[in-house]
């Protein structure tokens, strides 16, 4: 079992706290998990506390990152691990912004942010990509010849083909998207699920046009930041969408009920789809989505 943050880091005011947003800095928040198969450890990508692990018999989780090449992480994010190498691939957001103020990387048009490789064996980190739009969810494809990395700020998923590929250290797009992505996971059958935080509507999308727009937000006297998030969380919707090895959209799931929100993953398993949320505090169910009516 692993220990709860408040304990790791001995702040007992983090213990049943409701505001969690208020206190994440100091008891950290946990965005990318990832066991390494052959290890037993979890991987965990803390947009505060850094890269975490935590070994195969629980217990308390040990830093193994907090700077690369001498730059601080950040607010690192997403994270996948090739079972086979033991690589660890993960995100930093924002050298910038904390995660608490996401919509100012968004607004600022902000590009800090970076692809980034940690070797278990040498204990070594790297950088793979520099000068990202809110990097976010990463996951590999299923030959691990390239990696899929989410532009939250574009809406776009990249592909960033690796050492395995004749194309190796080249970028492409892999496709757009209707809205501003979050988490991307693989399926059993090579596909990839991203759930969408929100849909790219008229505003967000003139303001992305013109980047005094975002920076003006960004630095007015009243919280303007605060202003667009909340304007966001209104537009926002159920939404994912399956994407099949070439990036076209083979299926999109949206639910308009209002029950299901800020889609920040998806998982496939055994026919079911699991969602997480990054504001509902719960995690919902999908039975047999692909069934016959």
């Amino acid at each position: 079992m692993i220990k709860r943050c408040c304990g790791f880091f001995g702040r007992e005011e983090c213990v049943n706290h409701q505001n969690h947003e208020e206190k994440e800095h100091k008891c950290g928040r946990p965005l990318g998990l990832c066991f390494n198969e052959k290890s037993g450890e979890l991987y965990i990508a803390d947009a505060y506390m850094g890269l975490l692990v935590v070994g195969q018999d629980g217990g308390l989780a040990r830093k193994v990152v907090t700077e690369v090449e001498g730059v601080p992480l950040g607010f690192i994010n997403g994270l996948d691990i090739d079972q086979h190498s033991g690589l660890v691939y993960f995100t930093s957001s924002s050298i910038h912004y904390p995660r608490r103020s996401y919509m100012s990387v968004i607004l600022s048009n902000d590009k800090s942010g970076r692809l980034l490789q940690y070797n278990p064996q040498t204990k070594q980190a790297t950088n793979l990509l520099k000068n990202l739009s809110f990097p976010n969810g990463v996951s590999l494809s299923k030959n691990k010849d390239y990696l899929l990395l989410v532009e939250t700020t574009t809406c776009k998923i990249l592909r960033h083909w690796l050492e395995k590929s004749s194309k190796a250290g080249t970028t492409e797009v892999f496709t757009e998207l209707p809205g501003f992505p979050d988490n991307i996971k693989m399926n059993s059958k090579g596909e990839y699920w991203v759930g969408i935080y929100s849909k790219r509507d008229k505003f967000l999308k003139w303001a992305l046009s013109f980047p005094w727009v975002g920076n003006m937000l960004v630095n007015l006297p009243f919280n303007g930041v605060k202003l667009a998030t909340i304007f966001a969380r209104l537009k926002s919707v159920g939404l994912a969408v399956k994407l099949d090895e070439e990036g076209t959209i083979v299926k999109v799931l949206e639910d308009k009920s209002g029950k299901l929100k800020f889609v920040s993953e998806v998982l496939e398993k055994d026919g079911n789809l699991w969602f997480g949320s990054v504001i509902l505090p719960f995690a919902s169910l999908y039975k047999d989505y692909d069934s016959p009516l």
